[in-house]
């Protein structure tokens, strides 16, 4: 068994694991980074590209309380479960319900909110340091509502946002149209985000931020944390193939992280939302801009080469294989606006590590600041790597 000593050790290279790694070695710090697969190949991959600075709103609220239970019963719906999971995922359901609640709904609002307040302006110097400038566009993000009813009733979230200050334009039908002319005629409305920005393929991106990781000179150790355990002299965690020492270790293992916080004496309510992708390769895209049919809960999302489909919510737990009917509903979702939609080029599954309130785990462990908690972070991950990297740089230099 390899042993290795470090300063700092980040568990987990995802998008989140590797911005804070690169964070942390320009704060002069000496970085591991360990990662059983390709840094970046799992939800850091398969998102749909969009840095989400106006996504302030949780998952859970009390429109999804009042319909939680037909939601989840309905497996071709934006939010479903997969049954034989319904006993294990039970505690993190019950406590998702009391955090949609109204009062917790808008306390987490205002947290999230403060999290995405600079993500934009955080990921465009983040491109430009790595070299990663020329896979953002910065054409906005629109939503679609295909009812007038379902446009009306979208106005208290876009009163929510303008409260926090989120640039938003309400669109007519006729709007929708000059600005995504391949769109089919919607008869709800618009809303669309000026200021978003997306990536034009976030594997690249993560191809192109672990290069700069490992020019800057933080190490990758391909392998799996199993334990972890604190010593007298910092971080003890123990690998399929190495024993790593480090003064500090950085949790940041996506959805396989509540187990190594449980070692440490922390239960975190931590589950997994399991996200799907389509991809159809073609030169021509049916879009400018990330476009979400609100109604349907997934994007559109344009891509170097290829239209990704991504979204939806499946609750299932991380051993479980692939579940065919969500990528039939997916298929199907795309279709009722695309009709002419081919046969998808290629499919994705991954695992976001949702917490109930929707609010990243972004923090010291409560046994001391030589583990810190960077996971949890459900639809906002991408969005939220830069910021969680100065965030957790703050906590270690304390």
């Amino acid at each position: 068994m390899d042993k290795l000593t470090t300063d700092i050790a980040v568990i987990g290279g995802g998008v989140i694991g590797v911005a804070t790694a690169l964070r942390l070695r320009a704060d002069g710090r000496d970085v591991v980074v360990i990662e059983p697969n390709k840094p970046g190949s799992g939800a850091s991959y398969g998102n749909a590209g969009t840095i989400a600075d106006y996504a302030i709103i949780p998952v859970g609220t009390p429109a999804i309380l009042k319909n939680l239970a037909s939601l989840l019963l309905n497996s071709d719906s934006p939010l479903s479960i997969r049954k034989t999971a319904l006993p294990t995922l039970f505690p993190w359901l019950m406590r998702f319900a009391y955090e949609s609640l109204p009062h917790r709904y808008r306390d987490n609002t205002s947290r999230i909110a403060d999290l995405l307040s600079d993500a934009s302006s955080e990921w465009l110097e983040l491109a430009a340091e790595i070299g990663a400038s020329d896979l953002l566009s910065a054409k906005g993000c629109l939503y679609l509502y295909q009812t007038p009813e379902a446009f009306k009733a979208a106005a208290s979230d876009v009163e929510l946002r303008r409260t926090y200050g989120i640039a938003q334009q309400l669109l007519t039908p006729d709007q929708v149209q000059s600005l995504e002319p391949r769109l089919p005629q919607v008869h709800g409305g618009g809303l669309f985000f000026p200021k978003a920005i997306n990536f034009t393929d976030p594997g690249q991106v993560m191809s192109v931020m672990e290069a700069a990781a490992k020019r800057a000179g933080v190490e990758f150790v391909r392998d799996s944390v199993t334990t972890i355990s604190r010593e007298r002299s910092g971080v003890r965690m123990m690998a399929s193939a190495h024993s790593i020492h480090a003064r500090a270790a950085v949790i940041a293992a996506g959805a396989h992280s509540r187990g190594l916080a449980l070692q440490l004496g922390e239960r975190v309510p931590l589950d997994t939302e399991r996200g799907y992708h389509l991809e159809f390769d073609m030169e021509t895209l049916p879009v400018e801009r990330p476009v979400c049919p609100t109604h349907h809960g997934f994007y559109f999302s344009p891509m170097r080469g290829r239209l990704r489909v991504a979204g939806t919510v499946e609750l299932g737990g991380i051993t479980a294989p692939s579940n065919p009917r969500r990528l039939e509903v997916l298929l199907a979702n795309a279709r009722r606006i695309f009709p002419t939609l081919g046969e998808p080029s290629r499919s994705w599954m991954g695992f976001r590590p949702s917490m109930p309130d929707s609010v990243p785990v972004i923090r010291p462990s409560r046994g001391g600041r030589d583990v810190v908690f960077a996971f949890g972070h459900g639809h906002i991950g991408l969005t939220l790597a830069p910021r969680t990297a100065r965030m957790i740089s703050s906590i270690l230099a304390a």
